[in-house]
């Protein structure tokens, strides 16, 4: 995976601010040290096994509800739960 197609996910997808967006997702990429790609469903697969979705406080699972090891990284919340984690908790990896 590269920045571009990082870019080009975040652009794709219809949101108020795509730049904050591609921020977030760029940070996500550079801190797992794993193979990741492009998902169909969420924003990237983690080792063919656990996809995740990016977003901001109100960021629902709707994309990826289906999906098994499936998680959704909220930006604006001090606290995960379930299978919502903390965009901030990248940063301890």
């Amino acid at each position: 995976m590269n920045y571009t197609d990082v870019i080009t996910n975040a652009i794709n997808s219809r949101l108020k601010n795509p730049i904050l967006r591609v921020l977030e997702e760029i940070r996500i990429v550079t801190l797992l040290n794993e193979s990741i790609y492009i998902s169909k469903q969420g924003d990237f697969l983690v080792n063919d096994k656990y996809t995740f979705e990016i977003g901001g406080k109100n960021k629902s699972f709707k994309q990826i509800k289906e999906l098994a090891n499936s998680f959704v990284v909220s930006d604006n919340i001090e606290i995960g739960f379930g299978s919502k984690i903390s965009l901030w908790l990248f940063m301890l990896i």
